[in-house]
């Protein structure tokens, strides 16, 4: 229950108040933008890491199946 006292409407509010005064009013949007982008690149990186481990995954699999074909042989 403190972290949702903490962290309430009043808070947020309070963020964008200083974020506003801070940044100013124009650049509120640029900041969205380039946090949109860099949270995209961010999944695109993560999706490409699976996709490498996948692949790793599988060649190995493969690898082992071939060597104990192999060793069956």
């Amino acid at each position: 229950m403190f972290f949702g006292e903490i962290f309430g409407p009043d808070l947020l509010i309070v963020v964008i108040v200083v974020a506003v005064l801070v940044f100013g009013g124009s650049a509120i949007p640029r900041l969205a933008r380039n946090l949109g982008s860099a949270k995209s690149e961010f999944e695109k990186g993560l999706k490409g890491a699976k996709a490498s481990d996948a692949a790793a995954a599988n060649a190995k699999a493969t690898e082992m199946t071939e060597s104990s074909s192999d060793s069956e042989k």
